[in-house]
């Protein structure tokens, strides 16, 4: 298979996650590839008219993405059953909806001050997005703490990467301050092999 990717990409970052707790890393190749809207660069065009990352080759030659489709997919190859079934599946699902909302939010700040011309910048817009993973954060810490333990799940890799994005790209808002529970998971399970492989400040 072939795994496009960008270390600083909390989506590739939960994929490659995903590649590695299921034992199938090795042998995939992985290729850098990155851009933004205003310009295309590296990116995986070819494979993704999006132009987004990640994007998995399969050995058929199919091109897989998003990073949702991806770790399905990497689930369901693997039988490893992270998504779990009845109830725990739609657990599952729910919380890397969350995830993924953070991860997307936390990028559109990320945007709003590269590309935007500063005269336009709009603040207001940006704490409409942080709030937004305040949110998100709180509701972890407060309901769904309990939804991330047990054996390694879909839910604790997407969490995992995203509060890495959240430390990576806002670690001014001092998430762990107010959130000690979420903290203290995050730090135990940010100790795995997988979480310290794809960790963006150890590449």
């Amino acid at each position: 298979m072939q795994f496009f990717t960008s270390p600083t990409s909390p989506f590739a970052r939960k994929a490659h996650i995903f590649l590695i707790e299921t034992g199938q890393d090795q042998g995939t190749e992985f290729i850098l590839g990155s851009g933004s809207p205003l310009a295309v660069g590296q990116a995986p065009i070819a494979q993704n008219p999006l132009g987004k990352v990640p994007v998995l080759v399969t050995d058929t030659g199919a091109a897989l993405f998003d990073s949702r489709v991806i770790c399905r997919y990497l689930d369901d190859k693997a039988q490893a059953g992270l998504y779990g079934s009845e109830t725990r599946l739609w657990i599952n699902l729910t919380l890397e909806a969350m995830a993924d909302g953070i991860m997307e939010a936390v990028i559109l700040t990320v945007y709003e001050a590269r590309l935007r011309p500063a005269a336009l910048y709009f603040s207001d817009w940006v704490e409409g997005q942080l709030q937004k993973v305040e949110r998100a954060l709180d509701r972890l810490e407060n309901t769904h703490i309990g939804d991330l333990g047990g054996d390694l799940s879909a839910a604790q890799i997407t969490i995992g990467a995203a509060l890495g994005y959240c430390d990576l790209r806002m670690a001014e808002r001092t998430w762990r301050k107010s959130r000690p529970v979420l903290a203290d998971w995050y730090e135990d399970f940010s100790a795995r092999p997988a979480m310290q492989k794809t960790n963006p400040a150890q590449i």
